[in-house]
């Protein structure tokens, strides 16, 4: 029997999913059945754990060190002096669904407040037709700043284009041809001089960004084979966010500023920047899928035969932790929110079909990105549940005989040993995690910073419940072939 193509997509669908419950159902089995050999494991894994957060741990301290440098300098002053710098545009995308106009409000203080001139900037406001409050959302903004800037392109997102994911991707591509065709080819704009910045609606960049990102880009060596990388803070209402929120909402901030040293495991997340003319050589963002923001990386490193990287910015975008009005519905959000990134397993299959036979890639890097997307994922849903439940559950089940084992009596020792060492990542969140808040708002009284300290209790909590689970639902609903919607993240703010 001759499997057709769909048969074949779906069996790599299954694989993550696959990879992720055989590792459970095995240490479940062995920790019943053969508790003496999964103490073995056990003490192997925590190791490699070890290993891995020291690990990580020394890269996050490179990269705090690079971002506190790079948040020094006069990014305008060293950048205005480049040769090209007159001619670089910034095309700043802001898709908008359903969003209140306050948070969009404080979107643009930040862009008119860049250092970067304001007329070599355009604006194309991403609006819904199926949220009417985003249409409004645009109007109320162009009104306001659109003298401001370069031009103010408005595009209205038709609802139920079929094939299409009702999403960020089908937005961004819908508006990119809009403006492309109402501004860029108009003013005769040559492609290679844009750089386009994919923001979230409640991304609020630093002064100096685009001055910064300009200067990155004209240095570069081949600067339109490059997306651009800043650092996600979720910054702009952490203060008012509950604490489970806050520590789900640090600890991502600090794994990507971990992986800004490692460029080359490097795939572009939620707000990032590229050029225009790959966005135009690749055929804008796919329509059909959740994780556009990945994708849109992937497309380019296969048009362009694996020539393609991120390259990271020290600098970071300020955007919201999940809060809702009710702290049982800012909990749900969470979830869904840490589901949709897990939904970037759907990039393991998709690189496992293109990247075969792709001999004008290297084999090197093709292995190496699809073994880092496998890991991760992989790593995502189990470790923390081996971490925290896999430990001393088969010493408990270990006979009277195979107590007396060397192993079984030094086991605890090791393990608390190498999770002592282990906290080493939970000491630099905490030291990190006060160093990189904003200011306190006047509405919190000064033992809020305590509560900042403590907040940390409830890593283990957030690394399961907003980890870990999302994550093995996310890839087993790839494997059932039961797909995820695009999810929008609510945004709110508290009134004070």
């Amino acid at each position: 029997m001759i499997l057709s193509d769909y048969r074949k997509y779906r069996l790599l669908e299954m694989l993550p999913a696959t990879l992720v419950w055989s590792t459970i159902f095995s240490v479940t089995f062995f920790t019943f059945f053969y508790p003496l050999s999964m103490v073995y494991f056990i003490i192997i894994f925590d190791f490699y754990w070890m290993i891995k957060v020291v690990y990580i741990a020394t890269h996050l301290i490179s990269s705090f060190r690079k971002y506190k440098k790079t948040m020094s300098i006069n990014w305008h002053k060293k950048t205005s002096q480049l040769d090209k710098y007159e001619d670089i545009y910034h095309l700043v995308m802001i898709p908008n669904s359903s969003e209140s106009i306050e948070v969009v409000e404080t979107t643009f203080n930040s862009l008119i407040q860049s250092t970067f001139p304001k007329e070599r900037m355009i604006i194309a406001f991403a609006a819904e037709e199926r949220h009417p409050i985003s249409i409004e959302n645009a109007e109320i903004m162009k009104e306001k700043y659109a003298n401001i800037f370069h031009s103010f392109n408005i595009s209205i997102h038709p609802d139920g284009i079929a094939g299409e994911v009702a999403g960020k991707g089908a937005n961004l591509t819908w508006a990119g041809k809009k403006v492309k065709e109402n501004i860029i080819d108009k003013y005769k704009i040559p492609y290679e001089n844009i750089i386009v910045s994919v923001f979230d609606i409640d991304t609020c960049v630093d002064t100096s960004y685009f001055d910064y990102l300009t200067h990155t880009y004209l240095n570069h060596l081949n600067p339109t084979r490059s997306s651009y990388q800043p650092i996600p803070m979720f910054n702009n209402n952490i203060w008012d966010a509950p604490a489970i929120m806050r520590v789900a909402a640090t600890g991502t901030t600090f794994w990507l500023m971990a992986e800004q040293v490692r460029p080359e495991r490097l795939f572009t997340f939620s707000s990032h920047s590229m050029p225009f003319k790959a966005v135009i050589d690749v055929g804008w963002w796919q329509t059909d899928i959740v994780s556009d923001d990945s994708r849109i990386f992937l497309q380019c490193f296969l048009h362009y035969s694996g020539n393609y990287q991120v390259t990271p910015l020290h600098m970071p975008v300020y955007m919201d932790t999940v809060l809702s009005d009710t702290w049982w519905k800012s909990l749900k959000n969470l979830y869904k929110q840490q589901r949709r990134w897990a939904w970037g397993s759907e990039n393991i299959p998709y690189m496992l079909w293109n990247f075969k036979g792709r001999k004008d890639i290297s084999l090197a890097k093709r292995m190496y990105h699809i073994f880092n997307q496998m890991e991760g994922m992989w790593s995502w849903g189990t470790a923390s549940l081996i971490v925290f439940f896999g430990g001393y559950l088969p010493l408990w089940l270990i006979d009277s005989g195979q107590q007396t084992t060397v192993i079984a009596q030094n086991a605890p020792f090791v393990l608390q040993y190498m999770l002592t060492i282990a906290n080493v990542g939970l000491i630099l969140s905490v030291i990190l995690g006060t160093t990189i808040l904003p200011p306190r708002p006047s509405h919190h009284r000064p033992r809020k910073y305590a509560m900042m300290i403590i907040q940390w209790v409830f890593l283990p909590v957030s690394m399961i419940v907003f980890g870990a689970i999302p994550a093995i639902e996310s890839q087993t609903r790839l494997m059932l072939g039961k797909y995820l919607g695009f999810y929008v993240t609510e945004k709110t703010r508290k009134k004070t």
